[in-house]
């Protein structure tokens, strides 16, 4: 992971430095002491993960998050402040921001914050790749029932804690959600040309009704993780979840309807959320 570290503090980015460097969580491709400086570097260097001090005095780093955000849409930011206001917090995550530091610096907790964030990024990246590889149709056959291998057991276990997770696994539509990922790990790929209604077909003589099910499960998730993000924005299922499984954007327009700011629910894309689903059982067996 490449890093680019925003302070006006110098004492703070040398601290970071050492911390990104010894602990080998990646390499720092730029420093800057200033908001509007940092912006013409980002563009350039293009790194993974910029982390930025709230409080500076050409540029806030909520504004900086908001229009690196525009340029970099690939790029996650991370946020330092001495500041603890609910409120500031909260618009710092709504710019952009994927997690949020509090000073003085500790070590333990920017190694920590920095590992979930490079774990995000790195989820993200394997699910477009896979994305972009597996667009060949599915085989028109369900295989021949065999007995079930020790890695089968183990991404159901990982599928089964997630839903757990997202508060859906005693939804009707959780089971259909694991058959339907479980065949695509069996056959290697992701659900691209496919629709939903056909996938759902080789297991069920009412298609329909296991997609209705699935929808309806997966857009509960969704609640639950905006419901998550209205009480603790930090919340690490929230953090985790609502960049992977689901549109961090819909999530929000979906807090923006429980809050009663908008008429609007968030939507929820199913071809991505069970494709996320195949790459969290394929990296976590």
């Amino acid at each position: 992971m490449k890093f680019y570290l925003i302070d006006d503090d110098r004492n703070i980015l040398n601290i970071l430095k050492l911390i990104i460097t010894n602990r080998k969580l990646g390499t720092v491709c730029g420093t800057s002491l200033s908001g509007s400086d940092a912006l013409e570097d980002v563009q350039t260097l293009a790194p993974d993960i910029i982390i930025v001090d709230l409080l500076m005095t050409d540029m806030d780093g909520i504004s900086f998050v908001r229009k690196a955000g525009s340029l970099l849409p690939r790029t996650a930011f991370i946020m330092l402040s001495q500041v603890s206001s609910k409120d500031m917090i909260a618009s710092a995550y709504e710019a952009g921001v994927e997690y949020y530091i509090q000073k003085p610096v500790n070590s333990v907790e920017v190694e920590n914050v920095i590992s979930k964030v490079s774990r995000q990024l790195s989820m993200q990246r394997t699910i477009r790749k896979m994305q972009h590889i597996f667009m060949d149709e599915m085989p028109a056959a369900s295989p021949e029932p065999e007995r079930e291998a020790p890695a089968a057991i183990a991404s159901r276990t990982v599928l089964t804690n997630i839903l757990q997770r997202l508060g859906i696994s005693g939804d009707t539509g959780s089971r259909d959600i694991i058959t339907a990922v479980e065949y695509l790990l069996e056959h290697d790929g992701q659900i691209n040309d496919m629709t939903l209604s056909e996938l759902c077909g080789r297991f069920s003589d009412s298609p329909k009704s296991m997609e209705q099910r699935i929808r309806r499960t997966a857009n509960t998730g969704m609640v639950n993780l905006a419901h998550l993000g209205i009480e603790d924005y930090g919340n690490e299922i929230f953090t985790e979840y609502s960049n992977t499984l689901y549109n961090f954007e819909q999530v929000r327009r979906e807090m923006d309807y429980i809050r009663g700011k908008s008429d609007r629910h968030g939507n929820v894309k199913i071809k991505n959320f069970l494709n996320a689903l195949v790459v969290y059982s394929q990296n976590r067996q």
